[in-house]
């Protein structure tokens, strides 16, 4: 998977709660959750982001609940990726199980600023920072979380297969 975007830059330690609040969490709808995204730690987020946009953050990123809402509501905002010194697992997992590519490379995720252009590609494992001209390497995307990628989410990927089963 590549992509280019801006990023949008955060701290350590961003929990679920931060990301889509408990009170907004009364829906199941990608794209009503999208519109509170960061909303309590960044307002002015869901204007700012683009399609294909990569969030930067710090260490511990997604920590928390458990609720699969939060990487939701990112994705549907137009997040393309998040790059971040580290991830709470549950959060990772989340995150893949929707397609959403997750890149720990603290590195990367110290040096890019709010604002800069970025172009990942999990399958090479680079993040290039074109507004400075920085490279990072990353451990690239391989096996199940390769493919949750590639197939947008467990849930599409389990549809794949089961079609291509109907279809022998």
């Amino acid at each position: 998977m590549k992509a280019t975007g801006n990023a949008h830059k955060y701290g350590d330690h961003v929990d679920t709660d931060a990301i889509i609040a408990a009170r907004y969490l009364n829906t199941s709808d990608a794209n009503e959750l999208a519109e509170y995204c960061m909303l309590d730690i960044d307002e002015d987020f869901v204007q700012r982001v683009e399609p294909g946009d990569i969030m930067v953050a710090g260490r511990n990123f997604g920590c928390g609940s458990s609720r699969e809402h939060a990487p939701i509501a990112i994705k549907a905002a137009g997040i393309e990726a998040i790059i971040a010194g580290s991830f709470a697992r549950i959060f990772y997992r989340n995150a893949l199980n929707i397609g959403l590519p997750i890149i720990e490379c603290a590195e990367a995720a110290e040096a890019i600023s709010a604002g800069d252009e970025v172009s990942v590609d999990t399958d090479a494992g680079t993040i290039e920072n074109l507004t400075t001209g920085a490279s990072f390497s990353f451990a690239p995307l391989r096996g199940i979380a390769a493919e949750l990628v590639a197939a947008g989410g467990l849930v599409e990927m389990t549809k794949t297969k089961l079609a291509e089963r109907e279809g022998d």
